[in-house]
């Protein structure tokens, strides 16, 4: 059962770059099969594969561009942004053959010279290039979270979760569990979404407004398990200081993350079923929980939400 189990587990992973091409190309509007046998040429059994590069260098080069230069002959495991790009590309070609080419020889002409010119571009120039910006931009995040005391941690995640750019978090812990076996970004995701349903929950239980209250206690429980786009934007946005109090509590978790350096197995479950992943520390990842939510809770309730029945009696009595 055990090797089953772990077969069942890392076949993803294995086959990532077919997953992400097939998925990319349908975004991008190209043909999500051409996407796929992009994400195939990547993973070929010819190339080498990526995991045993460092036990064993490189086996094999190839002369390219009419033997400009050479290139590694490795495959893209665990590989997302050269993907990612390579079935852009893709999809550019494929919508300006399908302009140029006569109706007759489409459905020949279009798939085979799109995969053709994309594969070689892939591996000659866009493989290598993006591989080493990808290595670079997980290099340059490992280095922020190793910083002392973890304030690397706290810099990174409040300003990422003000901009909303959460999407970008799925390519750094796919990078950084092909790298390093855990992603130490996964948990920092997971306190800022606890700490968004820290904050929500105090508004809630503030609240002695009844239709607040029953929009912000169920969504504080839904941030907990993950989903925080209904205490985001039904509750804590709204009153503005309780979204700054969940950044400033999802910052400390993150900080304490990145102190006891905590790791996570896999990527996709945050909040309270995130503990899965981090069964390496539990007791480290329900700390890093009280954390944020503790800190987002408290100054929530001190400093980010006056009731408005409050605020008008309070007018009232100056007023008097």
């Amino acid at each position: 059962i055990y090797v089953f189990a772990q077969l069942f587990s890392n076949t993803a992973y294995t086959f990532l770059p077919i997953l992400i091409a097939y998925s990319g190309a349908k975004v991008f509007g190209a043909n999500p099969y051409l996407g796929a046998v992009i994400g195939m040429i990547m993973i070929h059994p010819n190339l080498q594969n990526a995991w045993t590069v460092a036990t064993e260098g490189v086996q094999a080069t190839q002369k390219v561009w009419f033997g400009l230069y050479s290139i590694d002959m490795v495959g893209y495991q665990g590989h997302v942004i050269p993907v990612i790009i390579a079935v852009w590309v893709l999809a550019q070609i494929e919508k300006r053959l399908h302009k140029v080419v006569p109706a007759m020889f489409d459905l020949f002409v279009t798939p085979l010279v799109s995969v053709f010119v994309t594969g070689y571009l892939t591996l000659s120039i866009i493989g290598p290039i993006f591989v080493a910006v990808e290595n670079g931009l997980l290099d340059g995040i490992q280095w922020l979270i190793a910083l002392p005391f973890g304030i690397g941690s706290f810099i990174i995640y409040a300003p990422t979760v003000v901009a909303g750019v959460h999407h970008m978090y799925t390519i750094i812990d796919l990078g950084q569990l092909a790298k390093f076996g855990v992603t130490y970004w996964l948990p920092l995701a997971s306190a800022a979404n606890i700490a968004q349903g820290g904050a929500a929950l105090a508004v809630g239980l503030k609240s002695r407004n009844q239709k607040i209250k029953s929009m912000a206690v169920p969504s504080a429980l839904s941030a907990c398990m993950g989903i925080t786009e209904p205490a985001i934007f039904g509750v804590n946005l709204r009153f503005f200081k309780p979204f700054i109090a969940g950044c400033i509590g999802g910052g400390c978790g993150a900080l304490y993350a990145s102190l006891v350096r905590l790791g996570a197995t896999g990527t996709g479950v945050t909040g309270i079923f995130g503990i899965l992943l981090c069964l390496n520390n539990p007791v480290g990842y329900i700390l890093m929980f009280a954390i944020a939510f503790g800190v987002a809770f408290v100054l929530t309730w001190m400093f980010g939400y006056k009731d408005e029945v409050q605020e008008t009696t309070e007018k009232n009595i100056e007023a008097e």
